[in-house]
C-alpha cells in the first residue's frame, strides 16, 4: 500500500461511516466503496466490518490503522505548512440557490466569507429551477431535497419548518381546521388553492399526518412580495421558517404544526465529486455548516 492509500484509510475509519467520509472526502458514497474494496484487495484481507447502521475495524484494520494514522498526520502537517497561502481563497465561484435560501440566509453568510477572502468573487444564479451542476458549470448549489442526485456530494447544511404565519398582533388560530378557512398566500401556482399535509412537531408516529385543503388569495413566484402582503394582514403566508425573525413583523398562527413538504427538510449543499470538484466551493460549504450550526 502507498502512502495515499493509507491516508485514504484513515480519514475512512476515522469517519466511522462511509457516508460521512463521502462528505469529508469529496467524493460519493459508491467512489468510497469502490476504493475500499481496493485497498481490502490489495492487503488480502477485510478492513472493515460492515452492517446496514454501523461500520467497524476488523483485527487486522485496528493494526493497520495506527501506521495509516501516522501517514495521516504527516500528511496534515505537511499542509499545514502551506495553509496560510493556500487559505487565501480566489477566483470565481458559480452558484446556484432557490431565492427565499438566498435572501434570507445564504447572503449574509457570502458577504462575511467574502470578506475573509476578498480576492474571491461570486456568480449567483438565483432560481427555482433543479439546475445540472456538470453541463451548466455550476460549482455549488443550496437546494431543498430529500434525494439528491447520487452523483454529487450532499451535505445538509440547515434543517427548516414550513409554518403558517400572519401579520404580528393577530391571535393564534383556534386549530389546524381554521387554516382552510383563510384567505392563504402561497409560493408557486396555486389558483384553485392547494392540498396540504400537516403534522405536529411532537408527532410520535411518523403516519400522525393531516390533510387540508387550502384556499388561495394570492400566489407567485417571489415569495418575499408574499412576506410584505402578509405583514399588511392581507392573509395567512406559508413559507420556511428561516424567512420569519424576531424583527419580521410576523407570527406563527399555528404553534407546534408544520406543513409537510416533497423536499424533506434539510437544505443540503451539493458539489461535484473531486477531482472535478471546486475545492473552495468545499470551503464555503463548510464555512456554512459551521456558522448555522452556531447560530442554531
Amino acid at each position: 500500500m502507498d502512502a495515499n492509500a493509507l491516508e485514504l484509510f484513515a480519514r475512512i475509519a476515522q469517519a466511522g461511516s462511509f457516508a460521512r467520509a463521502a462528505r469529508e472526502l469529496g467524493l460519493t458514497r459508491a467512489a468510497v466503496s469502490r476504493k475500499v474494496a481496493a485497498i481490502e484487495t490489495a492487503v488480502g484481507l477485510a478492513l472493515f466490518a460492515r452492517s446496514t447502521r454501523s461500520l467497524s475495524l476488523t483485527e487486522a484494520g485496528r493494526r493497520l490503522q495506527a501506521k495509516a494514522r501516522a501517514v495521516l498526520e504527516a500528511a496534515e502537517g505537511a499542509r499545514l505548512a502551506l495553509r496560510s497561502e493556500r487559505d487565501q481563497l480566489s477566483g470565481t465561484l458559480r452558484i446556484s440557490t432557490a431565492p427565499v435560501f438566498g435572501n434570507h440566509v445564504l447572503a449574509p453568510l457570502l458577504a462575511r466569507f467574502q470578506s475573509l477572502h476578498p480576492a474571491l468573487r461570486y456568480e449567483l444564479l438565483m432560481t427555482y429551477r433543479r439546475v445540472d451542476l456538470l453541463r451548466e458549470g455550476v460549482d455549488l448549489a443550496f437546494r431543498a431535497t430529500a434525494q439528491p442526485p447520487e452523483d454529487w456530494v450532499a451535505q445538509p447544511v440547515m434543517r427548516y419548518a414550513v409554518r403558517a404565519y400572519g401579520a404580528a398582533g393577530r391571535a393564534p388560530l383556534a386549530g389546524l381546521q381554521d387554516l382552510a378557512q383563510q384567505p392563504c398566500l402561497l409560493i408557486g401556482t396555486h389558483e384553485e388553492g392547494g392540498h396540504s399535509v400537516w403534522v405536529r412537531d411532537d408527532a410520535a408516529e411518523a403516519d400522525d399526518r393531516h390533510e387540508l385543503h387550502l384556499r388561495a388569495s394570492a400566489w407567485g413566484n417571489d415569495l418575499d412580495t408574499l412576506l410584505a402582503m402578509a405583514r399588511h394582514g392581507e392573509g395567512v403566508v406559508l413559507c420556511p421558517d428561516f424567512c420569519v425573525g424576531p424583527q419580521s413583523g410576523l407570527v406563527d398562527l399555528l404553534p407546534g404544526w408544520r406543513m409537510a413538504v416533497n423536499e424533506g427538510e434539510w437544505i443540503q449543499a451539493l458539489t461535484l465529486p473531486m477531482p472535478v470538484g471546486s475545492e473552495t466551493a468545499r470551503a464555503l460549504v463548510r464555512f456554512v455548516r459551521e456558522a448555522l450550526a452556531a447560530s442554531a
